[in-house]
């Protein structure tokens, strides 16, 4: 087994190789113990996969309307364009 199939093979089958076939596990299993470029996609992979079974981060109360408020007061605000860096204070 070569990186490039290894890395096909946790697309189709997962980054959990305790589900692979057996022969494809020992393969995979070999390749892991002397390339790094393997080692590093199966650690991808399972971030990848911790990152999207990980809860929803919710928005703090009241940051939708915090938003709707700002962008309300810019558009009335008239004052001439703000140069970069330049705040309503300045």
């Amino acid at each position: 087994m070569d990186v490039s199939e290894f890395e096909e093979l946790i697309d189709r089958l997962g980054e959990d190789l305790s589900l692979w076939p057996d022969d494809r596990r020992g393969l995979a299993e070999e390749l892991l113990a002397r390339s790094s470029a393997a080692q590093a996609l199966l650690e991808e992979a399972r971030a990848v996969r911790q990152a999207l079974a990980a809860p929803p981060v919710r928005a703090p109360a009241g940051l939708a309307d915090r938003i709707v408020a700002a962008a309300a007061k810019l558009k009335g605000d008239t004052a001439e364009p703000r140069t970069e860096g330049e705040t309503a204070e300045s």
